[in-house]
């Protein structure tokens, strides 16, 4: 279990001061000018060294992404932008750290951009977060005052400036290349690569999108030093990593811990155990609504980190952990998820435009048990034509809980359309 000393974010509860006094007085920007002086290769070894993969969903290593930026720039500008758009479903890790903990993300923003040779920094932030908003804005605003944006930021010599951007709420504004679309006042439908946004990205310059916790823990990493951050989790899983408990559990909650920690350990510390008991776990979703969900028994002895999870047939995606217990209707649990992805599909893709719509509707009748059991196979089929044959992962992420819905609850399906026709239904909960 995670030691206090070794957490990263120190107000993630909110219950110290968030200001820049505050934060000084809890070891953030401390000496930011020394660790800017390193220089760019070092900061980039040190992030790979650390292990540290993207915290936003897909854990690309952070230090290699940012070693595809240019050395050298052409003549463009670069750009670092930060994707604080949040808005996969029971993922709420990053408002905690904008709303109590800004200053990581301000700090982190600067020797961030500075590695990548980009005197400029976008936050996007999620258009519902409007107190997330204003509290980051009154954080940026007191880092101007001190000094620590702007010309010479912090005394490091490097000027750099620092843009709060309001999305309009939309979910694909989420993906990395739709983000610079809509930052660039385009309608937000996410762009083919190659190019990748380092060769071409915001404005056409050299960009990278990193999600809020993956900038926010670099200062810390630096100070502390990468061997420090590798030293949690299993190799290629490091360090910290915050999680958010929601569901049938005792205490939902949002925690920082170790990589690696087993989900009983996870649910027991700090979510106070499943409610009505382990018996009672019907099934869990570890990462966010856009991976599979998994059965209580399978999930038990589970590892959370990126290839444990792999192992069990899900992902740990932004480790949202969304707990079902018993009471759950697990079939009418997944046809929301797949109702949220049809209405968020920007229609650019025609498999995910025309194939969110109809796995919905398929759902919908396999929730009431209308279906005839050949629709299963049938609408499995459907997901891995959506599949790996779009532009970006919206795809993947409305085919993925069907395809573990039928993997994982077959039976629960089958049985419900067996009801519907002996007329059974009624004892079902199938209102």
């Amino acid at each position: 279990m995670l030691k206090d000393q070794d957490r990263i974010f120190t107000n993630l509860y909110g219950m110290h001061d968030r200001t820049l006094a505050g934060a000084k007085a809890r070891g953030h920007w401390d000496g930011t000018a020394k660790l800017i002086q390193m220089g760019r290769d070092s900061i980039i070894e040190n992030m790979k060294a650390s292990g540290l993969r993207g915290r936003g969903g897909a854990g690309f290593p952070t230090g290699l992404k940012w070693s595809f930026m240019p050395k050298e720039s052409d003549g463009r500008p670069a750009y670092l932008v930060i994707n604080a758009d949040e808005s996969e479903p029971g993922t709420c890790k990053d408002r905690e750290i904008m709303r109590h903990d800004p200053h990581t993300l301000i700090e982190g923003a600067l020797i961030a951009s500075f590695a990548m040779n980009a005197h400029t920094s976008y936050i996007y932030i999620r258009g519902e977060y409007i107190r997330e908003r204003e509290a980051l804005q009154a954080a940026i605003d007191e880092c101007y005052d001190a000094g620590l944006l702007g010309k010479n930021a912090a005394g490091s010599g490097w000027d750099f400036d620092l843009f709060l951007h309001h999305g309009a709420g939309a979910y694909i504004c989420g993906e990395e290349t739709a983000l610079i679309e809509s930052l660039e006042g385009k309608k937000g439908m996410p762009r083919m690569k190659p190019p990748f946004p380092a060769g071409a990205g915001l404005y056409g310059c050299p960009t990278t999108v990193n999600n809020v916790e993956s900038i926010a823990v670099v200062p810390t990493i630096l100070r502390r030093g990468p061997e420090w951050f590798a030293g949690f989790g299993r190799p290629n899983n490091a360090g910290t990593k915050i999680f958010g408990i929601s569901g049938h559990v005792n205490n939902p909650c949002v925690v920082e811990e170790e990589m690696s920690i087993s989900f009983e350990e996870l649910i027991e510390k700090h979510c106070g155990g499943i409610r009505g008991g382990w018996d009672n776990l019907l099934a869990v979703i570890p990462g966010g609504s856009s991976v599979p969900c998994v059965r209580g028994e399978n999930m038990r002895d589970a590892v959370m980190d990126f290839d444990a999870l792999r192992d069990v047939g899900s992902s740990l995606g932004t480790a949202a952990v969304i707990v079902m217990d018993k009471q759950t209707d697990i079939i009418k649990a997944i046809w929301r998820l797949s109702k949220f992805y049809k209405h968020e599909s920007c229609g650019q893709c025609t498999p995910c435009r025309e194939g969110t719509g109809w796995m919905m509707r398929v759902m919908d009748r396999l929730v009431r048990g209308e279906a005839e059991i050949e629709e299963i196979d049938m609408l499995f089929d459907v997901t891995k034509q959506v599949e790996g044959h779009t532009i970006c992962a919206l795809g993947d992420a409305s085919a993925w809980p069907i395809q573990g819905l039928i993997k994982n609850f077959r039976e629960e399906i089958e049985d419900r359309i067996k009801a519907n026709k002996t007329g059974r239904m009624g004892a079902m909960a199938a209102e």
